[in-house]
């Protein structure tokens, strides 16, 4: 991964000679082009604000996004995350900002307002302009923006879509160092989710996706992706199915010695890797960014985001029928156990404080919970209390 000097030195060669440094990713390299086309100026940014208060205000209110505010704080604005969270509108206009007080007087200083436009032609590389222009969730760090007041920042963003497919806008955070991370753009994608799903209901398709965009399926056995809305699922090779969800757990890539690692431990060598991602290309290509280190399309969904999702907005009833079983039951891969283990403890500890008999008795019926004699125990105790409180039966210990 390039390092934060080395992005310095590649962001000056770029503005001095117009000559792209290894290490810059393809995403950033693609948007530095399109600024200096422009003509955008990386010295002193100026994103217009031609929209008074009132007109801002009357402007959310009646935008589809309104509906996304109370969903971006639930999930997004912690007291000490360190950063601050945007919506924009389709034109890239920032139609609300909150979050942290310390990292919000900062971005002022740069014209990170309310009502100020960010879209890539007015303020060059930034994630909520960049992910407009590319249609993707976008991650970009200090000295990847194009304009150099922007470099003490990190920002990662992802577009909101409407039942229908079309971009509503974008939700993006802003801040320091917790925004690198490669959680922050997983909460992101998360929160993202959360507000299409409740976008979707409010239009009356409940569940709807976006058209067109690859779902992979890990959940309850061998590994199938979709590789459209309507498109009939694709069965992958054990190996297979551990790269994608490995990639789509780490968006930001993996190196051949990094997966080697997260697949089994240090006993495959990076030519099996290689070798195995060759092969992918040949069959998988429309998931596969063509670049090192490798990665996935940041449209590529999968079903652990779902159940994640689900849990992040409190809708327990949907998260466990989105959850058929564990993530790749059969793989060994160091790596994909984590990931295992991690939703079925997320999943676990959601059901057993929700106090729900309904949800314990869903979740003993799964093949996580069947041995969860905790569980079985509080749903005896609330079945006395509440007697026929549900018709479900966990499966047999």
């Amino acid at each position: 991964m390039t390092t934060p000097v080395a992005m310095r030195h590649a962001h000056e060669e770029f503005l001095a000679r117009g000559r792209l440094a290894p290490g810059v990713r393809d995403v950033v390299a693609d948007s530095w082009r399109r600024s200096a086309r422009i003509g955008v100026d990386p010295e002193h940014p100026a994103p217009p604000v031609d929209i008074s208060a009132v007109d801002l205000s009357a402007l959310l209110a009646h935008h589809p996004l309104a509906a996304a505010v109370p969903v971006v704080r639930s999930l997004l604005l912690e007291p000490d995350a360190g950063w601050i969270a945007a919506l924009t509108d389709a034109e890239g206009r920032l139609l609300w900002i909150d979050g942290d007080r310390q990292v919000r007087r900062r971005v002022e200083r740069v014209g990170f307002v309310e009502g100020a436009l960010w879209r890539e032609d007015v303020a060059g590389t930034n994630a909520p302009g960049t992910a407009l222009a590319t249609g993707r969730a976008v991650q970009v760090l200090g000295a990847e923006h194009w304009s150099r007041p922007v470099h003490a920042l990190n920002c990662a963003a992802a577009p909101v879509r409407a039942a229908d497919g079309s971009v509503l806008g974008v939700l993006d955070i802003t801040g320091g160092a917790p925004v690198a991370s490669g959680m922050a753009r997983s909460l992101v994608r998360a929160t993202v989710a959360a507000v299409e799903a409740i976008l979707a209901e409010r239009a009356g398709t409940p569940g709807a996706a976006p058209p067109s965009r690859p779902v992979l399926q890990v959940l309850g056995g061998g590994g199938h992706v979709r590789l459209a809305r309507d498109g009939a699922p694709v069965a992958l090779s054990g190996r297979h199915a551990e790269i994608l969800l490995l990639l789509a757990e780490h968006r930001l890539g993996l190196t051949a010695e990094e997966l080697a690692v997260h697949l089994s431990g240090s006993e495959l060598s990076t030519v099996a890797v290689r070798a195995e991602i060759s092969r992918m290309r040949r069959t998988l290509r429309p998931l596969l960014v063509d670049s090192r280190p490798y990665r996935l399309h940041d449209d590529v969904h999968t079903d652990v985001d779902a159940v994640r999702a689900a849990l992040a907005v409190g809708d327990l009833a949907r998260a466990l029928a989105s959850y058929p079983g564990p993530v790749l039951p059969r793989s060994d891969a160091p790596g994909v156990e984590r990931v295992r283990a991690g939703l079925e403890d997320d999943l676990r500890a959601a059901v057993v404080t929700s106090n729900d008999p309904g949800a314990l008795a869903r979740w003993l019926g799964s093949e996580s919970g069947m041995h969860d004699w905790w569980a079985r125990d509080r749903l005896r105790e609330l079945r006395a209390i509440h007697p026929g409180a549900t018709s479900v039966q966990p499966r047999p210990a």
